[in-house]
């Protein structure tokens, strides 16, 4: 019998250099990895930066994996990845060559110290919720109960004057 195969959703953000590039060479080497298929991938959107924002516009995309990992195997391939593409950690939501973040593991929730799932702060950044609502609309929120569409209706309602998404 094989290991538990997990569906997982990742947020990717690039905006330094040549973002498009950087998101596709993530999407590509998490696909290279031997746990981890990649079974959707969102189309990207421009968006404003959100926390520090004396910085360009990111490119935002979405994926869907399948993975036999843990939640924090997977975090650590992430975080390799991150490093392989040039990511420097300097200023919190600062700049970065690539970001991918664990969105949803499952319906599983996490928080020990090291990895926070679902993304504590997805529900309010259109820059998650729109890719996402792309190739999962009906994923379900494990906390809050509410899917993908909800969330993302519910972030347009509030007119989010920074939104390009």
């Amino acid at each position: 019998m094989g290991a538990k195969v997990n569906r997982v959703y990742l947020a990717l953000g690039s905006n330094i250099g040549d973002r498009d590039r950087y998101i596709r060479e993530a999407i590509d080497m998490l696909n290279g990895h031997e746990a981890i298929k990649i079974v959707k991938v969102s189309s990207t959107y421009n968006t404003a930066p959100v926390g520090y924002t004396d910085q360009v516009d990111f490119l935002n995309a979405a994926v869907a994996i399948d993975t036999t990992l843990s939640p924090r195997e997977l975090l650590a391939a992430c975080l390799d990845i991150e490093q392989r593409l040039g990511r420097v950690r300097t200023i919190r939501w600062g700049p970065r060559t690539i970001d991918i973040d664990i969105i949803f593991y499952d319906d599983l929730i996490i928080d020990d110290g090291i990895l926070t799932v679902p993304h504590p702060r997805m529900h309010e950044r259109g820059f998650v919720l729109r890719p996402l609502y792309d190739i999962a609309p009906n994923a379900v929120h494990p906390i809050y109960k509410k899917t993908v569409e909800q969330m993302y209706d519910e972030w347009k309602a509030k007119g989010d004057i920074n939104s390009n998404v």
